[in-house]
């Protein structure tokens, strides 16, 4: 089986400042360079066949590059508790747009539709039930924002769960092109 998900890698330069700004809660399981994404649409555990008719799938979606920038934080909840922190981006219109595209194709190809409303986003860390307070991080970073920057291209992951979090492996490239 594998574990897949399609998604989007800001470049070095961003990867660097959302780095810099990780730190200042508790207990929360920061992510790392290689681990910063923005997902598009996660598959989950298929069979090598139905991995294989994804990859096909996604080699027929036709999109423009998408040009965003970093747009403020924000944080995930589970049963009242934050679960994962994010930074946001923006404009959201064309992400959710090449977000519905790949839905319908995996959607062709077999897959369950998505069923969660999408909001672009980079996680930034996970916490569980002994993370600190995250109120001091979303105030001092509300304010994030970064020069524009262009997305030419979206990726196919294979995602490896370990005792230090998931690793991603890129499968397959898509170029982006109008």
């Amino acid at each position: 089986m594998h574990r897949l998900f399609v998604g989007l890698r800001p470049p070095p330069a961003i990867r660097a400042q959302l780095l810099a700004l990780m730190g200042g809660v508790a207990n929360a399981r920061w992510q790392d360079d290689a681990q910063l994404h923005i997902t598009l649409r996660f598959i989950g555990e298929v069979a090598r066949p139905q991995a294989e008719d994804a990859a096909i799938a996604l080699s027929n979606i036709h999109y423009p590059p998408i040009p965003v920038a970093l747009a403020g934080v924000g944080q995930f909840d589970s049963r009242g508790r934050p679960n994962a922190l994010w930074a946001g981006l923006r404009p959201r219109d064309a992400l959710a747009a090449l977000h519905k595209k790949i839905d319908q194709a995996l959607v062709r190809c077999g897959l369950e539709p998505e069923r969660r409303a999408y909001l672009p986003h980079i996680t930034l860390a996970r916490m569980n039930a002994s993370a600190g307070t995250t109120d001091r991080f979303l105030e001092a970073h509300a304010g994030l924002a970064s020069p524009n920057f262009t997305l030419d291209h979206f990726l196919l992951f294979e995602s490896t769960l370990g005792s230090e979090g998931a690793a991603y492996e890129v499968v397959e490239r898509y170029p982006l092109r109008a």
